[in-house]
């Protein structure tokens, strides 16, 4: 098992670090908010008495976007978050590292099987908050969750980027951020994924996104982009 060398925070994003170990190679990290606890199997790394987990870039469309240059990590500590299709909670728990215990996650999931996962993980990390939704009927949950700093987004749905608006237009803040994983193949199987990110970004763009950044997250996720926006309303 390699050793680590140094642990720094990254020199562009807030909340990340670079770890570097005894073999050569380098690793993203969060500092663990609730140490001694694995969320994914991720391996654990202790320098100078603080503990970070390995933020794993073929497990978290978040990291792969990072790695591959997104221009800013705009999330802060003490952000309030909506996430939607927060699934397992694996990209959400570095989120969670990151915001501290005075910020806030609520994690929408429609699939009841992995939202039991997810409830067992906010048992843990406070400030996780599931609720078991369809994401593309926000009013239904509209009594939940309040005004939120950004909104991160990594749902299966033919109109990703509508669904989002919809949300936002309920809950984002003016000049809120948005982080999207637009999956073209989920979108639509039968174009090219250029096509199909050009459409999603366009629909962002007349609900009042401006698009910042768009990363594409190969080799991580195959036919996978990252949008950044922020939303003015």
């Amino acid at each position: 098992m390699s050793e680590v060398v140094s642990v720094k925070p990254h020199d562009k994003y807030y909340g990340v670090y670079v770890v570097e170990l005894d073999d050569g190679s380098v690793r993203l990290a969060t500092k663990n908010l609730i140490p001694g606890y694995r969320v994914y199997g991720e391996r654990l790394f202790r320098f100078e008495g603080v503990e970070y987990r390995e933020w794993n870039t073929y497990r978290s469309k978040l990291a792969g976007a990072l790695a591959n240059g997104l221009s800013e990590q705009p999330i802060r500590e003490g952000h309030k978050i909506l996430y939607l299709g927060v699934a397992t909670g694996t990209t959400a728990s570095h989120i969670s590292d990151i915001i501290g215990l005075n910020g806030r996650i609520y994690g929408v999931e429609f699939a009841p099987r992995v939202m039991r996962e997810f409830v067992v993980l906010a048992d843990v990390r406070r400030n996780l908050y599931p609720i078991l939704a369809d994401a593309r009927k926000p009013h239904l949950y509209r009594h939940l969750v309040e005004i939120v700093d950004g909104i991160y987004a990594d749902i299966a749905q033919p109109e990703q980027a509508s669904v989002v608006a919809d949300n936002a237009d309920l809950f984002l803040r003016d000049g809120g951020y948005l982080l999207l994983a637009i999956k073209a193949r989920s979108i639509d199987v039968t174009k090219e994924p250029s096509e199909v990110y050009k459409r999603e970004i366009e629909t962002l763009k007349n609900r009042g996104f401006e698009i910042i950044d768009v990363v594409h997250l190969e080799p991580y996720d195959k036919d996978h982009a990252m949008v950044y926006a922020r939303f003015r309303r």
